[in-house]
């Protein structure tokens, strides 16, 4: 039975991978005291399939692929709020601290390799204990061989508890005080023209003169309609204001007159509120406030839902495929409204397949101009080049007719099954190397990789709580993102319930993961 099985998975090596990510899936959801494997399972299955049957394995450009998948999703996908962390004080603080962690973790495995270790484990064991794909494809590719997936499968499990463990205790130590999270909704507010000073004008001349974030997004004089910039404030008409502050909404209405709460509101006759997608290609990449859409599909956006997160509807939104839109519109204008946005549910998941082939087929190329470093020699940074690219387009966003951005439900599937695709193919080319390695250093490497993530952990927790003095939730954040697990940034957010951790691990990640890629770049050169 177990002959003819491994003569099939050796004899179909894509039948093996698609079988070891479903086994691996199912594994990966399995908890225990609210501890999974997630993703990562789908190694460990590699591992033991790839041990069963030693030739099973596809040919390695399979989990390239797979990766440059993930790697681009994810530098589109958190382009722009990298670029703006580098950018601000406290995105330099943070990128400091996780610089510092994982340097530390990169000076504790160059003494591994002095103490005797062998240089493919070590570079295996730094990446496993942070989680980064990334980091072991680059070391298989300069070492030239699948030690370093060894050294990966090993130290992973640490890398996924170890992090969430110390802030779990760290946490019911310092019993931190977490700010509640802000709210996302729009707040709205009527109010009735009395000011002489705004009456007679346009609507376009006043709105600029409100406080910042307040929008005027319907008006009432004889009936409910659209607000326009070349509407005439007349006295009495009513406004619907709406912002984010309800201070600030309550400072309009100081500026315009007095509150007439329930004018707009409960007329529903000629303006009524209309749900619909993003499809429409030529809106993607635009602005709230780039909008023009013609007389007959006038409207007024209220509300942006971006996967599970509401968004406030500011004039410098950036609109994305599959957003669904909120609007005030006339009933009579309802089918243009949905023509100008394109309302389609395909929308969730469609890309533009030119910028994605060009975006990749630009990062290979990148990561193969090979960089003279003094004292190294030359270094190309391989596939990570295909993750610096996304970084990039991720904060152009759009160039000319090129939209650049994937839809949130989209890249997720790309970043899933692109992870899975490399986890398994590594898995099943390192299986029976794995079982060999094991059985000859015991416990040795489970020790190895519990304190490299210690390395990295430890100092980022320590400065940032007692020397930096930062929120407990944003450093948290700087943890996962330095450790770079999502299952740990989840264990944050699900601990501190706002999205401070999310903006922190989205600054951190994409740096660290080129940072950890160019560890195991350089350190080998030192050692022949």
């Amino acid at each position: 039975m177990i002959n003819a099985l491994r003569t099939l998975l050796e004899a179909q090596p894509l039948m093996a991978l698609f079988l070891t990510i479903a086994i691996g899936t199912v594994v990966g959801a399995l908890s225990f005291r609210g501890f999974s494997l997630g993703i990562g399972a789908v190694l460990f299955v590699a591992l033991v399939i790839g041990w069963l049957a030693p030739k099973s394995a596809p040919a390695p450009a399979v989990g390239t692929l797979g990766l440059a998948l993930f790697l681009y999703a994810i530098g589109v996908h958190y382009g722009r709020d990298f670029f703006e962390g580098l950018a601000s004080t406290d995105g330099r603080k943070a990128n400091l601290l996780a610089l510092i962690g994982v340097l530390s973790a990169a000076v504790v495995m160059v003494v591994m390799i002095r103490c005797g270790v062998a240089v493919g484990y070590a570079l295996g064991l730094f990446a496993g204990s942070g989680t980064s794909t990334a980091t072991l494809q680059a070391a298989i590719q300069r070492l030239g061989n699948d030690d370093p997936a060894v050294g990966y499968s090993v130290a992973y499990p640490f890398g996924v508890a170890g992090p969430i463990l110390l802030l779990q205790l760290v946490f019911s130590f310092l019993k931190p005080r977490i700010d509640a999270p802000a709210s996302a909704t729009q707040e709205l507010l009527e109010i009735s023209v009395r000011n002489r000073d705004v009456i007679g004008k346009r609507l376009g001349d006043v709105v600029p003169t409100l406080p910042a974030g307040v929008q005027i997004i319907a008006v009432r004089d004889d009936r409910n309609r659209p607000a326009t910039p070349e509407f005439v404030l007349a006295e009495d008409v009513v406004v619907l204001a709406s912002g984010a502050s309800p201070a600030a909404l309550q400072e309009a209405r100081q500026l315009l007159g007095e509150s007439a709460a329930g004018r707009i509101t409960s007329d529903r006759r000629d303006l009524d509120y209309l749900s619909v997608f993003v499809s429409r290609p030529a809106l993607v990449g635009a602005t709230l406030r780039d909008l023009a859409p013609p007389d007959d599909a006038r409207h007024s956006v209220i509300q942006v839902r971006r996967g599970d997160a509401d968004l406030l509807a500011q004039a410098d939104l950036v609109l994305e495929f599959g957003d669904r839109v909120g609007v005030l519109a006339e009933r009579s204008s309802f089918p243009a409204v949905r023509t100008f946005f394109g309302d389609s549910i395909k929308g969730t998941a469609e890309f533009s397949y030119v910028s994605v082939g060009l975006g990749i087929a630009l990062g290979f190329l990148l990561g193969a101009i090979s960089f003279p470093i003094p004292g190294v020699g030359g270094l190309a940074i391989g596939v990570a080049g295909v993750l610096v690219v996304g970084l990039i387009v991720g904060r152009w966003r759009r160039t000319r007719h090129l939209n650049w951005t994937i839809p949130l439900s989209a890249s997720l599937v790309l970043r899933h099954f692109g992870l899975t695709v490399f986890l398994a193919q590594v898995g099943l080319a390192s299986g029976p190397k794995f079982a060999a390695t094991v059985a000859d250093t015991g416990f040795l490497f489970l020790g190895l990789g519990a304190i490299l993530l210690l390395a990295i952990a430890v100092p980022i927790l320590v400065l940032g709580v007692y020397v930096f003095r930062m929120p407990f939730d944003q450093v948290g954040g700087i943890v996962a993102g330095a450790c770079g697990n999502a299952a740990i940034l989840g264990y944050v957010n699900k601990t501190v319930g706002n999205d401070r951790p999310d903006v922190a691990y989205a600054m951190i990640f994409p740096g660290m993961t080129i940072v950890k890629i160019l560890v195991v770049e350089i350190v080998p050169s030192w050692f022949g």
